[in-house]
């Protein structure tokens, strides 16, 4: 999988729709510094979610637009904003 840094986060890129749906499902939590960022998004949800996340959505340019923290596990929907374009999750858990 593609790492990238953004916002000072070593990152996954989820790019493809697979990638994208299935997003930290399946994970009992992940390292400090560490998140996804899921490409083309704008909402997500936290069905099936094992561990609480912080949702940073950024604009096309990766400026921060919105942060909701601790977004617990089956959540049905959380809404970016219309200048979303992606999301970085990262644990809630990890943050100091």
């Amino acid at each position: 999988m593609e790492i990238v840094e953004v916002q000072g986060v070593q990152a996954e890129v989820a790019r493809t729709l697979f990638a994208r749906m299935r997003g930290l499902i399946g994970r009992s939590g992940l390292p400090p510094g560490v998140g996804m960022l899921i490409l083309k998004c704008n909402a997500i949800h936290t069905f099936f979610m094992r561990f609480p996340i912080d949702a940073v959505f950024l604009d096309r340019n990766d400026q921060v637009v919105k942060v909701v923290r601790d977004i617990r596990p089956w959540r049905p929907f959380v809404w970016g904003g219309w200048r979303a374009k992606k999301v970085l999750e990262l644990d809630s858990r990890n943050r100091a």
